[in-house]
């Protein structure tokens, strides 16, 4: 089964998507921020990474360049409530920026988990 990263500072966030992806049957990985999520990159693979945006000290965009740029295959989906412009603008960049998904804050886990399921299998 995929090796998954869950990146959001957060730490709701990250049991609700660990816990509905673990009981998919995925191995989950969880990083506070981007710079934790680049030392647990370099110590095992992940077939998917799921960050967050906007977090403290290396936020979403930063860690998406390096972890595209250490490891172009990987797949890659970037959630975001937005912040006070809303996720909009922060989610287009992502995907310019080498995303492979970008999904609004709040979102339905079941179309979440499809979405996850069917850039796996890409």
């Amino acid at each position: 089964m995929a090796r998954i990263l869950i990146i959001d500072d957060d730490s709701q966030i990250r049991f609700i998507i660990r816990e509905l992806l673990e009981n998919s049957g995925y191995t989950v990985g969880e990083a506070s921020d981007g710079d934790e999520a680049i030392k647990l990159n370099h110590q095992e693979a992940f077939d998917l990474i799921i960050t967050d945006i906007i977090m403290p000290g290396k936020e979403g965009i930063q860690t998406i360049q390096e972890l595209k740029k250490e490891n172009p295959d990987v797949k890659i989906i970037a959630i975001s409530g937005g912040g006070h412009i809303g996720p909009t603008v922060y989610l287009d960049m992502a995907q310019k920026m080498g995303a492979d998904l970008s999904i609004p804050k709040p979102f339905n886990l079941d179309l979440f988990l499809k979405k996850v399921k069917e850039l796996l299998k890409k």
